[in-house]
């Protein structure tokens, strides 16, 4: 019974990734831009701060929301590389499923990036990807 479950274990896995990078990515308009409004980049900011998105070209709806041209925001602190775009954005990006258009965060001290990524209704990336430019704060 044991060694049976091993390979049903390894099966479902391929179906699963399989099934992830079969998804359709959801279209957005080549205008679309998603921008930070604040804080500015290389603006000095307290521990805990607003920060301020903005989205020009599309609209903002809740996670699982289907409606054309809209998504929601997902914010990427400190991130080294970009996330997969063909996939649900991972857990280490704060999401922002409700349809905020701002969010207040506590950082440490020292300098830190914020970048906005669009997801769709599923955190799924648009294609072309919404990304705004990172910007660079310092907390003190």
């Amino acid at each position: 019974m044991k060694t049976l479950r091993a390979p049903l274990l390894l099966l479902l896995l391929l179906v699963s990734s399989l099934a992830v990078a079969q998804m359709q990515r959801t279209p957005a308009p080549q205008e679309a831009s998603v921008y930070i409004i604040s804080p500015a980049d290389g603006e000095t900011v307290p521990t805990t701060f607003s920060v301020i998105f903005g989205l020009r070209g599309m609209g903002v709806a809740p996670a699982g929301t289907e409606k054309e041209s809209t998504g929601h925001h997902h914010l990427m602190v400190d991130g080294e590389m970009m996330p997969a775009m063909d996939q649900p954005l991972s857990q280490e990006i704060k999401h922002f499923g409700g349809g905020q258009t701002e969010a207040e965060l506590t950082l440490s001290p020292g300098k830190h990036t914020l970048q906005l990524i669009l997801g769709d209704k599923a955190h799924i990336p648009h294609e072309p990807p919404v990304v705004s430019d990172p910007i660079t704060i310092t907390v003190k």
